[in-house]
């Protein structure tokens, strides 16, 4: 079987996801064929989780000891998004180590049930200062060990 004729895993639904995050696009979100480009998938991606950890009160990106750097992303594309749509973000955490964590990504859009884009995020959360790799905080680690699965 070939790389195109291959069966590609289906698509997630929201019904895989922990928590979620709305998001709109904008219009200059859209590029010359008329659909979201892909780095602005990884924007959102990023926009979703790090919002999230925020509203959470376990990230402070101004002035908090602990950052995550993203060390790996991936996505998988299923259908366009183009604005104005609005999309919501599930997220779920696949692993939690020492001083990383694996998240993934479905963006939604509209109320459609199942992903237009699918995606992974790590972060390697390390001392703002050292820029080295620390251990999760424990009220980092409580709350994206809450969202695995």
């Amino acid at each position: 079987m070939s790389e195109t004729t291959a069966a590609r895993p289906g698509r997630a639904r929201r019904t895989d996801y922990r928590v979620f995050e709305t998001l709109d696009t904008r219009w200059g979100d859209n590029d010359v064929y008329g659909h979201v480009n892909n780095v602005v998938c990884y924007a959102l991606f990023d926009t979703a989780v790090n919002r999230l950890l925020i509203e959470a009160g376990v990230l402070d990106i101004f002035a908090g000891p602990v950052i995550g750097l993203v060390v790996e992303t991936g996505c998988r594309f299923h259908a366009s998004l183009a604005f104005p749509d609005r999309v919501t973000a599930g997220v779920r955490v696949a692993r939690v180590g020492n001083s990383s964590v694996r998240y993934e990504i479905g963006l939604f859009r509209e109320d459609e049930a199942e992903a237009a884009a699918e995606g992974l995020f790590v972060h390697v959360y390390v001392d703002r200062a050292s820029r080295r790799p620390t251990p999760l905080p424990a009220p980092l680690r409580a709350v994206v060990e809450g969202w695995a699965g």
